[in-house]
């Protein structure tokens, strides 16, 4: 194929973002809540896929191979792997307590001068513990709004700050599925991508913190709030093995193992119904990981035929530098989030272009990953039709474009992103080969 490309391989991406973005606008035009959910996206993808097999050249069995060996694609099965035991162990240390000891824990200890920041520092630890923003707003969500109506403090200022924190973890928490997929499709370890990446989000949580701290709202805290550090252990045991470098799946199944044996021997669960909330686990992860394996054999289609070389070579006229191909990597997966409201899935589709920009203009892929991942967070927390708003919304009866001019840490992520970009920071050590 011509290093120039074929624009015309595009096209079933286009279609597939096309109705995904479609569907989206139509049931939001109609009222519905959480219009861009309700059009399950591999069921978009699979359009895109029809038309790739009409539209590409050669034979059935031929673009059938390709898609397979897309599908079957190393990166994309351990990713899906991943997700799996991510989800079965989020659903497991809920089940068991985990998330009510750790926000009430973190209730208990907040000065009430400090509610804010202490909301904001509680919903960073729990969502980087669960790996999931929807979770922690779910979880602390309700807590603030009744906090903030009980101590006459701004709402929509203790939900940003809320949904903020949310993003933090989703944004850092190795069991995040953001994280999962930038770090696959880039080729990188995922405790030296969180090491990077929060070496960029610290200065934003920390002036963050600061904004909400000199605020000068203050309130009254729940007393006698139940918490049992046991409980927490799974969420901290998790954390600290990944950072210490041992193997993702090794980490994942002694948090499983950890947080099974706390649930069963407080008699949160039996034996049985921990192994049916292991197989719920599994099942929260379904669409992203049919998903995953979709989009992975589409791309395989799309590049065989030239669609990425296009694409790329557009991209690359205008790019001169190395930092000229982390902007483009940041613009690309912002483009793919405002059109599709789904973080994971904008990763997903432009991590195999970011990875070809990473090789032809030498970026660490330790950076690239953590740019796909940031700018995608960002996004997805400040778009009024994004599922993280739409149920912070939800939950304290606000117009979404109530709470956007809180969400103070997204906005401080974005600019502490791109000085980083610019100053070339933060440096980071060689990676051994």
């Amino acid at each position: 194929m011509d290093k120039k490309g074929n624009p015309i391989a595009l096209l079933p991406l286009l279609v597939f973002l096309a109705i995904f973005l479609g569907s989206g606008l139509y049931f939001n035009s109609k009222g519905v809540e959480f219009a861009f959910y309700q059009l399950p996206s591999p069921v978009a993808a699979l359009v895109g896929i029809t038309i790739a097999f009409a539209l590409f050249k050669g034979s059935l069995e031929k673009n059938m191979e390709t898609f397979v060996a897309g599908v079957g694609d190393s990166n994309i099965i351990i990713m899906c792997i991943i997700y799996l035991l991510a989800g079965a162990f989020s659903t497991v240390a809920e089940a068991m307590g985990g998330v009510d000891s750790t926000v009430n824990f973190g209730l208990s200890i907040i000065p009430p001068s400090l509610i804010l920041p202490g909301l904001f520092l509680i919903a960073c630890f729990v969502s980087t513990a669960m790996g999931t923003s929807m979770g922690t707003i779910a979880a602390i969500g309700p807590i603030a709004v009744d906090m903030a109506i009980k101590a006459q403090i701004p709402l929509a200022m203790a939900v940003g700050a809320v949904v903020g924190g949310a993003m933090f973890g989703d944004n850092l928490s190795m069991i995040s599925d953001t994280t999962i997929a930038a770090t696959r499709t880039q080729g990188c370890e995922m405790k030296d991508k969180f090491i990077m990446n929060f070496k960029i989000a610290l200065p934003a949580a920390l002036i963050t913190m600061l904004i909400l701290g000199f605020s000068g709202v203050s309130g009254n805290i729940p007393q006698g709030l139940e918490y049992s550090f046991l409980k927490i252990v799974p969420y901290v045991l998790v954390l600290v093995l990944a950072l210490m470098g041992l193997n993702v799946f090794l980490v994942l199944m002694i948090g499983i193992v950890t947080a099974g044996a706390i649930g069963i021997a407080d008699g949160s669960f039996t034996l049985l119904s921990l192994s049916q909330k292991v197989y719920e686990g599994f099942g929260s992860m379904q669409e992203i990981f049919i998903l995953s394996m979709l989009i992975g054999g589409l791309a395989s289609l799309i590049a065989e035929n030239g669609g990425l070389d296009y694409l790329l070579n557009v991209i690359s006229r205008h790019i001169k530098s190395r930092k000229g191909a982390e902007l483009g990597i940041s613009a690309l997966v912002s483009v793919a989030d405002i059109c599709t409201a789904n973080n994971t899935v904008a990763i997903v589709i432009t991590g195999p272009m970011a990875k070809k920009l990473v090789d032809e203009h030498g970026v660490d892929p330790r950076r690239s990953a953590s740019l796909l991942d940031i700018f995608s967070c960002v996004w997805q927390c400040v778009i009024p039709y994004g599922a993280q708003l739409l149920l912070a919304g939800s939950i304290a009866k606000l117009s979404p474009v109530e709470i956007m001019p809180h969400l103070y840490y997204p906005y401080l992520l974005c600019i502490c992103a791109l000085l980083a970009i610019a100053l070339d920071i933060p440096k980071a050590p060689s990676i051994k080969k």
